[in-house]
Parts: structure tokens; sequence; C-alpha cells
């Protein structure tokens, strides 16, 4: 978007914050009979809302009120969710609770992570924001406001989500692995060293957590609080990104090695 604007020759501002009233007074300068918002990640400060006579529309990335927050994708992934979508919503003081203008559902593939949703949602976002500002244009467009029943948040991404507790069951890891790629992967220790998982899928298996079952050509075997997960594409710290039968000729696991903390 930049890039275009900079193209056409219009006035850029990245301001580090809109807490500033002098990026507010450039914004309002502009005279704005609309904002548009998307991937912000921050509350607009109630100048910025009051800055444009039609008020500010944020582009979210899930089937509000379902998922407020930051990280609506990768919540919808680890949940295990079967569908999402766009909401185009009215923003307000609050966090992702405004009145929507329009819902666009999308479904959940079993093998989608967060990038290949982000990128069918982002599509999908540029088109609805477009048609939802042509409504508002036109005088058709209706709010309707969120209801709290079933409303959940989507908080960031941490540390703690990326660490894999190989006593879940295998489904709920497999989802975890496509939640978190392609940033920052699922994390697990072998040896006090630490690994990235990046591609796995559930298996038939049983043994202490975190125990390798079977290591070869075809995948790492992976005993899991609930079945078995195996693991075809692996890394090491500061190493490239491999799949299975390559990982292991430079690191061979032997069966009964145990993957886990760093303990």
């Amino acid at each position: 978007m930049k890039r275009l604007a900079l193209e056409r020759g219009l006035e850029v501002s990245q301001p580090a914050s809109l807490k500033d009233e002098g990026a507010i007074a450039r914004i309002a300068a502009a005279r704005p009979e609309i904002l548009v918002v998307a991937a912000y990640g921050l509350i607009l400060p109630p100048g910025a809302l009051a800055v444009a006579p039609l008020g500010a529309l944020n582009i979210h990335a899930s089937l509000l009120p379902r998922w407020r927050g930051a990280a609506p994708i990768q919540r919808a992934l680890l949940a295990g969710d079967r569908e999402t979508g766009i909401t185009i919503m009215q923003m307000d003081a609050g966090l992702d609770t405004g009145p929507m203008l329009a819902r666009h559902p999308v479904a959940i593939a079993e093998d989608d992570d967060a990038r290949s949703l982000h990128d069918r949602l982002a599509a999908l976002g540029a088109r609805a924001i477009v048609l939802a500002v042509s409504e508002i244009a036109a005088g058709r467009a209706r709010a309707v406001p969120q209801s709290e029943a079933g409303a959940t948040y989507a908080r960031k991404i941490g540390k703690e989500d990326a660490e894999i507790d190989w006593s879940r069951p295998n489904t709920e890891i497999e989802r975890q692995i496509r939640a978190l790629r392609p940033v920052p992967g699922a994390r697990t220790h072998l040896l006090a060293q630490p690994v990235k998982i990046w591609r796995a899928h559930c298996a038939q298996g049983s043994g202490m957590p975190g125990m390798v079952l079977d290591a070869g050509a075809g995948g790492v075997k992976m005993a899991c609080g609930k079945d078995a997960l195996m693991v075809t594409e692996l890394q090491r710290a500061g190493a490239a990104r491999l799949g299975a039968a390559e990982f292991l000729r430079g690191f061979p696991i032997p069966a009964g090695a145990r993957f886990g903390s760093a303990r």
C-alpha cells in the first residue's frame, strides 16, 4: 500500500504512535471522510476515532465476537476451529468490540497453517472493505452490535505457546505446529538442544510422552499424551529446516530418545 501511494504521489505518514497529537493533526488535515484500519494491533485513541465523520472501520481476521485481539488466526488454528473469516466492524474505544457491518466466513482446511489462512483472509478482507465502504457511501450500510455471548480473546502469541508439551494429545500438538508456522515455530528440546518442529501428521502409537518410537526416512514418530505424531520436518538451532531423512543423516536419533524441555 505504501509503495502504491508513493507511486501515485500520495502523502505517506508513519507515526510511531497515534497518541501523538501531531500525528492526529496530520490525519485531520487530510479531511478524511472515513478511516480504514488493517493489522494495526493497537486500540485507536479517542482523538483518532473522532477525526473522520463516518468513523473508523477495522478489517478483523475472525468472525467476531470470537477471537477479539491480536492473534485471531493463530488462536483459531490452535483451538481447532472449523471456520473463521473476516469481520468489517466500526471501531470504538474497546478491543474489537464495535458494531459489525459485515461478516464473511471462511472454512479452515485440515492442512491450513497461519500463512495459508492469513493469505486467504487478507485477499478476502481487501474485497470486503471495498464493498463495505461502497455500502456506506450509498447509504445502505447497517451496523449490528456484537453479542457478548461467545466472545473470546485472542491474546498475542508468546514463548509459552511455542513450547511443545508432549503430554498433550497428538491432534493438539499437530494444530500447534500449523498455527505457529511460519513464525515463531513450535519448539522442543533433544539432549538439551533446541529443535523446531515444522511439519508433522497424526499417527498411531503409544509410549512415554516425548519418546521417539521410530526414526527413519518417513519421519520421526513421537509418542504423545494420546497416540503419536510423525514429524517430517525439523530444524536445529542455527541450521536449516530439513526433511526428516536429511535431518537424521546429520543428527541420528535413536529409538527411545526423548524430546521435551531443556531441563
